[in-house]
């Protein structure tokens, strides 16, 4: 006997389950990427910092992958962040473009 969500001692739960695909990610045109330069808490070291994307883990990693090829430097993909070695913000901003992405200058 089930009750309305309530406690059920003898009898499975017979609720059906409902599996929940994640979510499409948004087109390229429409995510709000930016691009800044940071220096902070890396030693004075320059870096590319890119935000704002919205991909699965693979495809970020394919391009990041594809950036550090173009620009031709290092990097690494943290969190949802790509951090490319340098100061390569105008490259990175040309890359994205070729891609699809709108991507906006951050920072100073």
């Amino acid at each position: 006997m089930a009750r309305n969500r309530g406690w059920q001692e003898f009898t499975p739960d017979q609720t059906p389950r409902i599996r929940q695909r994640p979510p499409a990610p948004l087109p390229p045109g429409q995510q709000h990427v930016r691009v800044q330069r940071s220096s902070r808490g890396r030693g004075g070291k320059t870096v590319t910092i890119v935000t704002g994307l919205e991909l699965p883990p693979d495809r970020l990693h394919a391009l990041a992958k594809a950036l550090k090829v173009a620009t031709g430097t290092g990097g690494s993909v943290q969190g949802d962040a790509l951090v490319l070695q340098g100061d390569r913000v105008t490259a990175v901003l040309e890359q994205l473009a070729k891609r699809g992405y709108q991507a906006k200058r951050s920072g100073g």
